[in-house]
């Protein structure tokens, strides 16, 4: 559609990459036949790695996941899908938007379950953090 775009506070779409699908597994889920959060927190940290590797081969390391409010539940067997975008590149780290998502039933649309923002470092062979070269993403 000529014109068309999105409202400043909405990224678009076509920026998003793939980063992560996984299953959820009965080992996975709480008491309360749910998925655990700290599950989908490991998902999520997991997904800003995978993009930050866009930014170059170096040792990544998390170094901060903002506040991560879950909207839905995560249910045994669902499909969870992990969407990523850079949303800033600095000269050691990387500010990565994560949002999840969940298919319950191929024949409806997915469900918004959380996102977050993550900031990941850059490490030299020492540990320390280091300038990367690549703008990626």
């Amino acid at each position: 559609m000529s014109g068309a775009h999105n409202p400043p506070d909405q990224p678009d779409p076509a920026q998003r990459r793939l980063a992560l699908r996984v299953v959820t597994m009965p080992r996975d889920t709480n008491p309360y036949g749910t998925i655990f959060g700290g599950v989908i927190l490991s998902y999520i940290d997991q997904a800003a790695f995978v993009h930050a590797l866009c930014h170059g081969d170096y040792t990544w390391v998390t170094a901060s996941i903002e506040r991560v409010d879950f909207l839905a539940p995560v249910n045994l067997g669902d499909v969870v899908t992990l969407y990523t975008r850079t949303v800033r590149a600095g000269r050691t780290s990387v500010t990565i938007a994560v949002e999840v998502e969940t298919q319950r039933d191929p024949a409806i649309d997915p469900v918004s379950v959380t996102s977050a923002t993550t900031t990941l470092v850059a490490l030299d062979a020492h540990g320390h953090p280091t300038p990367f070269a690549q703008p990626g993403p």
